[in-house]
């Protein structure tokens, strides 16, 4: 098993663009729907994405978390929006 550091290191390893643990994002296990909540703020702008175990793990195993990518991208997407 990881913790949460573990996995924050992860997705910033896969996804550098993101930004520094516990500023730009957080990661955290949820008990109540049993998922890791990653938290990512940028600017005024802030996403929380659940990323359910399976795909935790796959992204631990040098995988790519492909629903929180998506995620990534959009928020990437309505950052450079606000900046023209």
């Amino acid at each position: 098993m990881y913790d949460k550091n573990e996995l924050c290191k992860k997705i910033i390893s896969i996804y550098p663009e993101i930004g520094v643990c516990n500023i730009d994002i957080d990661v955290h296990y949820d008990e109540g729907t049993k998922t890791w909540a990653v938290r990512l703020n940028k600017d005024n702008h802030k996403l929380t994405h659940y990323l359910d175990v399976p795909e935790a793990d796959l992204c631990m195993n040098g995988k790519e978390c492909v629903s929180l990518g998506l995620e990534i991208a959009q928020l990437k997407k309505n950052i450079e929006g606000e900046q023209f």
